[in-house]
């Protein structure tokens, strides 16, 4: 990436020699301190890279799955550390604090050019305390780390819905500018809500309907078809008067998803729902997988995936769009019996190309399956790295950490 539309030539020109403090997201997947996902790394090297060749003395802030508050080593970022000065080819700094004395003896240390990570923000209290004068005594410990003519970048996509130190009140203390990733995002994810290109598509799949009903209930009015899969399309499926057996099921969602299912009829929007599914004993079970009509499913199975001739559907729905945003696998992808409804979602996305399609993958499980399943992602238009950051913006709802930018 070379159009840094969030960090302008006058930002890049002034930072020779100065600390940058950049918050970056760099949560990816660890399995025994081995990192099995690094698209969030990746992701976030073009705007890393461009501070370090235009002389500043960058300062990586990020942090890594949920601990307490407290240091954890199972949550440590030394593998990204590591990772990180791979893929830029030049050492990387780990300080094995955030703000004590490692971290204020790594940054000093740095040369015009150079990088240093900070270990995991969430080790400190302060990060997500929902208490602004602790939340705030944190971000002035992090911002002094960046010194009197520092600045700080925002390039963590993932995080920016979050109101967190790192995120939202560091941006208040110091003069800012929006990385190259949060500026690209935000600039896809305003294609999917001002004026999307048509026809507009949503496939929406993953666990649970209630983590979609704000982006369900924004979009109806924008999409023009709701392509529904994953475990969240048994509570669909019960809505509209079938059995699901032992399938995923939000009993307290069916009169909303009624409500949503009514409204979409009202607007003209279509919302297609798989006609078979695979279905298995048991989660896990692959050995007892097999398709059954999505209007026979055995009271003694579960839903696992969608099945073929619902793929086909979908992939047939996909084909003639201009715009398609894709958030939550079909099925349970990690299990090649359950991967066949995601893998044929995504191969229909990526290859549906053109200069005037636009093709978004909303990050979380969805990016993982593309990855894990072998896709080049140069196929798609835009891989997100923030699930849920792209499904809130989706929603219209206010991001603190792009309002902050924007605001002060």
């Amino acid at each position: 990436m070379t159009d840094f539309k969030g960090l302008s030539p006058e930002f890049l020109g002034g930072v020779r020699g100065k600390r940058v403090l950049v918050r970056s997201d760099l949560n990816v997947p660890l399995d025994d301190g081995r990192i099995t996902d690094d698209g969030r790394i990746r992701a976030s090297v073009p705007t890393i890279k461009a501070l370090a060749d235009a002389g500043a003395r960058v300062v990586v802030t990020a942090h890594l799955g949920r601990p307490a508050g407290a240091p954890d080593p199972a949550y440590s970022l030394a593998p990204v550390a590591a990772r990180l000065g791979e893929l830029l080819d030049a050492p990387v700094a780990f300080a094995t604090d955030t703000v004590g004395a490692s971290a204020q003896e790594t940054v000093a240390g740095l040369a015009d050019g150079q990088v240093a990570l900070l270990e995991n923000v969430r080790f400190n209290a302060g990060e997500t305390s929902k208490d602004d004068a602790e939340r705030g005594a944190f971000a002035d410990r992090l911002a002094a780390l960046a010194g009197a003519d520092g600045a700080f970048v925002s390039d963590g996509f993932g995080v920016v819905h979050r109101k967190q130190a790192s995120v939202y009140d560091v941006a208040q203390r110091l003069p800012h500018a929006m990385g190259g990733l949060v500026a690209a995002e935000v600039e896809v994810l305003r294609r999917l809500t001002v004026d999307p290109a048509r026809p507009y598509v949503v496939v929406l799949g993953g666990s649970k309907v209630s983590d979609k009903l704000g982006v369900i209930d924004n979009l109806l009015g924008k999409a023009d078809k709701l392509l529904i899969g994953g475990g969240m399309v048994f509570t669909f499926l019960k809505a509209a008067g079938l059995e699901v057996g032992n399938s995923l099921l939000e009993e307290d969602q069916l009169d909303t998803v009624r409500t949503y299912q009514e409204r979409a009829k009202e607007l003209g929007v279509e919302i297609v729902l798989p006609t078979d599914i695979v279905v298995a004993d048991s989660f896990g079970d692959e050995s007892s997988a097999r398709v059954v009509p999505a209007a026979g499913i055995p009271a003694d199975s579960l839903g696992l995936d969608i099945g073929p001739e619902s793929g086909a559907a979908f992939a047939a729905a996909l084909a003639d769009a201009r715009t398609v945003f894709w958030n939550g696998p079909m099925g349970v992808f990690e299990q090649p019996a359950f991967a066949g409804g995601t893998r044929v979602v995504a191969a229909a996305l990526a290859a549906h190309r053109g200069a005037d399609v636009l093709t978004v993958v909303g990050g979380g499980d969805s990016a993982a399956a593309v990855r894990a399943l072998g896709f080049d992602e140069a196929a798609f238009g835009h891989i997100s790295t923030g699930g849920g950051a792209s499904l809130e913006f989706l929603e219209g709802r206010e991001l603190p950490g792009i309002t902050v930018l924007e605001e002060s």
